[in-house]
């Protein structure tokens, strides 16, 4: 139990190193790098522990590709879905790997870029997705080039590609068989090429994944086409490692109890709100008492969910948000002028540590 002002957010190192350890040991088995998804995780308080395990950083905007280059080092890839000159003049400072997400953006830009390695985004026409809203090959995609042709066409122009279809796929059988279609389809031009990217998405270091399966697939198809595959592990990376740390402010009883907690959904877990998904309770533990949990925002719907726990939820007990890491820090907002959780890590001696604490001037200073 800890002592420190809630809300906020706590990092757990140790769980953090246990996702490292099966990246590293996928390199090691299979050839492929992994670079962090900064789209699904961008606080590098804990980058000096990530990048001993991982090759660099992939981004979805100049930004993000800035900090990755300043705050994690390594390799800098750069992506964006659509780049202005200003971006790119800016990014061929810092970035390795400038990645096109169109054919017509490759054709304007690359001779601002001449002497980096350029990579094109190629939609392959397939794709695993729990969500239309995240499905890269959804009806009207424009995420990267479909017309194969004028992949070919651009093939003297670039020294690699990314095929990102996937979305929190877990099914390796899936996977096996997508790459093989992509082989299949795309095997001239990938003989062409020095890398290819899978992109994100794959949960790989889910329990019970096959690990062992997955490293031979990664290291015969890098071997059948002379590519080197890079990961793009955002999730995958950092799972299971980040609570949202609460306290009851209220109870109060519509049909239900409900207890209102000093955090947001909309504010604080927002990539729950936008796919209408249940957070899990890391504390308190499961039991026979029906609680709705809520937010402290005006937004009517600002509920994280109804759990049976073991106890009745009173003012002053301590509620835990599991999982509150991917695609969740880096969504907080300043809804309602809610109070931003802090950020604190648990680090590997078991040491906890306040690394940022935001106030009324981080919310006035936001906007103007």
């Amino acid at each position: 139990m800890t002592h420190l002002k809630t809300p906020y957010y706590l990092i757990d190192e140790r769980k953090l190193k246990k996702n490292l350890e099966v990246i590293a040991k996928i390199r090691e088995d299979s050839g492929a790098k992994s670079v962090l998804a900064l789209k699904c995780f961008s606080t590098w308080c804990v980058f000096p522990l990530m990048r001993k395990y991982m090759d660099g950083t992939t981004s979805s905007s100049l930004f993000e590709a800035r900090l990755g280059h300043e705050k994690f080092g390594k390799e800098t890839h750069a992506f964006s879905v659509g780049y202005s000159r200003e971006d790119i003049m800016e990014m061929r400072k810092f970035a390795d790997k400038i990645i096109f997400n169109s054919t017509s953006q490759l054709e304007m830009f690359r001779d601002d870029v001449k002497g980096l390695k350029l990579g094109l985004r190629v939609n392959p026409g397939i794709s695993y997705s729990h969500f239309d809203l995240a499905d890269p090959a959804r009806k009207y995609s424009r995420l990267g080039v479909l017309d194969k042709k004028k992949v070919m066409e651009m093939a003297p122009l670039i020294s690699g590609v990314m095929f990102h279809f996937n979305c929190e796929n877990d099914d390796f059988a899936n996977l096996a068989k997508s790459m093989d279609y992509i082989g299949e389809k795309y095997g001239s031009l990938l003989k062409k090429m020095q890398w290819m990217s899978l992109g994100g998405g794959l949960f790989f270091t889910k329990k019970g994944y096959p690990v062992k399966e997955f490293c031979l697939k990664m290291k015969e198809f890098s071997g059948k086409y002379g590519v080197q595959i890079y990961l793009e592990p955002g999730e995958a990376a950092i799972t299971q490692t980040t609570e949202l740390v609460t306290t009851v402010l209220d109870v109060v009883h519509n049909k239900i109890d409900i207890a209102i907690i000093d955090a947001s959904l909309e504010a604080h877990t927002l990539d729950h709100l936008i796919y209408r998904t249940t957070p899990r309770l890391s504390s308190p533990v499961p039991g026979p008492h029906k609680f709705m949990v809520a937010g402290r925002s005006c937004l009517a719907g600002d509920v994280f969910g109804t759990h049976k726990l073991k106890r009745p939820l009173k003012v002053g007990d301590e509620v835990r948000i599991a999982d509150a890491a991917g695609y969740t820090m880096v969504k907080k907002n300043w809804f309602n002028g809610v109070m931003m959780p802090s950020i604190a890590v648990r680090r590997l001696s078991g040491k906890i540590e306040v690394v940022r604490k935001f106030g009324y001037e981080d919310f006035r200073d936001n906007l103007s």
